[in-house]
Formats: C-alpha cells, sequence, structure tokens
C-alpha cells in the first residue's frame, strides 16, 4: 500500500511550482490548534516542507492564550480561601504568573487538584459539601459543553458549593483580529479540528469571503496535515480560496447539540487574549440565570493587570510574530522544567514543542 504521505507531498510539491511561477511563494499558514503544532515538530514537517511553506503558530493553545490576570485571580483565591477547592485542568497548574504558581500555591497548603473534566469537579463538589469547589473553565469550544453539562447538572442538584471561573475562548474572534492587524502575513489558516468538530467548517467562510485566505481543516497525524497544506496550496495556486475539510469528523454544520448546551448556557464576552490584547466577543461569559455559578462574582474577585513576564514572547510566539526560539529566554532562562511563559508549560503550547522537537534540527 503506497503511504499517503507521498502522494500529498507530490502534490504539495507541484502546487508550489506552481505558486513559485507567479512569485506567491513562500506561503505562510498559520495553525491554530496545539496539537497540529505538536505534530508539526514531532514528526519534522517543518523541515520536510522546507523554504516553500512557513508555519506560523497561532493563538490554538488554550492555556498559553489564557492572559495573566485570570491566572492572579486563582491564585489569590487558592491563597486567601482556605476554605475553597479549585479543580483544573493539569497544564495550567504550572503556568508561572506574578505570584508564583498554582504548584506553589498547592505546596504551601492550598488544596488544588488536577481533574480532567469539569464533571470531575462537580464530582469533587458532591462529595464535600463543607468546601467550595472552584472549576477553572479554560479552553476553547471543545471544552466549552463540558463546562456547560456541569454547570446544568450543578443546577439540577442544587449545589450550593461549586462554582466556574470562566476563560473559555471562542477562536473565530481571534482569528478575524489576527487578519485585521497588519503586523503578520497570513496566507492561509490551517484550522482546528477539535475545535471544528463544534463549531462545523462553515464557521470559516466569513474569512474567506472578507479576507479571501484560504482556511482548511485538517486532522491530526501527519499525512492529514499534508492533505491539509496540499488543500490549501491548491487554492492559492488556482486563486480560489475556499473554507473545507479534509478531516471526515468534522462537518459544514458542526455539533448542532453541543452549539446548543452553549448557547443555552454562555453568552458571547469580551475577552483579553495573551498576545491578541482585549478581542470584542471572543469569550464566553455565564448567562444570568447562572450567575450564582460564577465564582468570580461569589467570592468577589478583584482585577488584576495583565503582566506577561520581563523578556517573554510567548504573546509574540502565539501571534506568529517571532518562532520560539527567537525568544531570548527560549532554552536558556525557559524551559520545561523551569518555565517563564505559558508556551513552555502546555503540551500545546508552541515553545514546549520547538524545545522538545526541534531545537537542535537544522531548518
Amino acid at each position: 500500500m503506497k503511504d499517503p504521505c507521498d502522494r500529498h507531498l507530490r502534490e504539495i510539491r507541484r502546487h508550489l511550482d506552481a505558486l513559485k511561477s507567479l512569485g506567491s511563494a513562500p506561503v505562510r499558514i498559520m495553525e491554530v490548534c496545539g496539537t497540529h503544532t505538536m505534530v508539526l515538530a514531532r514528526a519534522g514537517l517543518r523541515s520536510l516542507l522546507g523554504e516553500g511553506v512557513r508555519f506560523l503558530s497561532g493563538p490554538g493553545c488554550p492555556v498559553c492564550v489564557t492572559d495573566g490576570a485570570y491566572l492572579e485571580r486563582a491564585i489569590h483565591l487558592s491563597r486567601t480561601r482556605p476554605d475553597i477547592t479549585l479543580a483544573s485542568y493539569g497544564d495550567m497548574v504550572r503556568v508561572p504568573g506574578q505570584s508564583g504558581s498554582l504548584a506553589d500555591a498547592r505546596c504551601a497548603g492550598a488544596d488544588v487538584r488536577v481533574v480532567y473534566s469539569a464533571g470531575q469537579a462537580v464530582e469533587i463538589a458532591l462529595a464535600c459539601r463543607d468546601r467550595q469547589v472552584v472549576f477553572l473553565a479554560v479552553g476553547f469550544e471543545t471544552t466549552a459543553p463540558g463546562t456547560a453539562l456541569a454547570l446544568r447538572r450543578a443546577q439540577r442538584e442544587g449545589l450550593e458549593n461549586f462554582s466556574v471561573l470562566t476563560a473559555h475562548k471562542r477562536i473565530l474572534p481571534a482569528m478575524r483580529a489576527l487578519l485585521v492587524g497588519d503586523d503578520v502575513r497570513v496566507d492561509a489558516f490551517l484550522c482546528p479540528g477539535h475545535v471544528s468538530v463544534i463549531v462545523g467548517w462553515g464557521v470559516y467562510r466569513e474569512l474567506v469571503d472578507r479576507f479571501a485566505r484560504p482556511c482548511v481543516v485538517a486532522g491530526f497525524e501527519p499525512s492529514q496535515i499534508l492533505a491539509g497544506v496540499a488543500e490549501i496550496l491548491r487554492q492559492l495556486a488556482e486563486k480560489q480560496p475556499q473554507a473545507a475539510s479534509v478531516y471526515p469528523p468534522v462537518s459544514r454544520e458542526g455539533n448542532r447539540v453541543a452549539q446548543a448546551i452553549l448557547e443555552e448556557t454562555f453568552v458571547p464576552a469580551d475577552a483579553v487574549w495573551r498576545g491578541l490584547g482585549e478581542i470584542p466577543e471572543s469569550g464566553l461569559d455565564l448567562r444570568e440565570e447562572l450567575a450564582a455559578f460564577d465564582a468570580a462574582r461569589r467570592f468577589e474577585l478583584p482585577d488584576y493587570p495583565t503582566q506577561d513576564p520581563p523578556d517573554c514572547r510567548c504573546g509574540d510566539v502565539l501571534c506568529g510574530r517571532c518562532d520560539p526560539a527567537e525568544c531570548p529566554l527560549f532554552s536558556r532562562r525557559c524551559t520545561p522544567r523551569d518555565p517563564v511563559g505559558a508556551c513552555m508549560v502546555s503540551s500545546e503550547g508552541a515553545c514546549a514543542a520547538a524545545y522538545q522537537y526541534e531545537r537542535f534540527r537544522k531548518r
């Protein structure tokens, strides 16, 4: 059986030759999915495709794009309220902030627990009725439905000791913001597979119609990513940008059930993204009927300024302004063992991927 990678590589080279003849190479493709970032690095696809294609890491890592002010609020809770249990996804616990990290707070005695779903946080609240349980709700449309289901269950159960500190975000407004800005040239988007299962590939037609950029959803195997790149280059060579998917689980409409759950639970709200600043209607806040489950209101959390560590270029990496190796801290002061920025912490972070798989590889 022929390797599908070989077929896709032949297509890519053919389309690249056509683009070079048009003077349109190299092509700058931004991936907005942390899993894609990791696979690109692990499989060596950047080197494999050569100078004709340049990948830009976009804001596809949910932990990475969560701004520092959110983390400071969580740390404030952990240190000032001994009656509170914080439930968080694992990567968030190690992200360093101005006041340390949640891991530091746990070492100092705070009750910080790693969970794998919002539902698990509800189970903790059911088992520990004498403690307040706050779930750190971070993630895109992929994890937001799970938070919504957890909130509805807590509402049905009459759980008065469960709440969420929400930082859920919507990927499309961030992609739009990147194209509106003029400091980064993005020729096409390799769109996220997991998010697109929920929202559908049809939502990206807005970007195609307004900005004439190909938007192609791809899966997570190297061959699937190469298929997505081949489709992007075909569209560019033929000057016919489209929204499309080469990942069969993704439909045009997406998961209508999950979309309905999100609409019943959240409302779009302005949100701050690391590297991009505040983007209108790019976040998800709880609807008013669920305000009792909003940890920020329940515990009257203070506002904190958004601050990144000095010299850390994590925000620039997330916007495609620089590669991880161009950050002065990369692999020197900032490593996975002792991270400075969120992009080095997360298992989907661009700096973590570059450190693990690319720092010794010649480009």
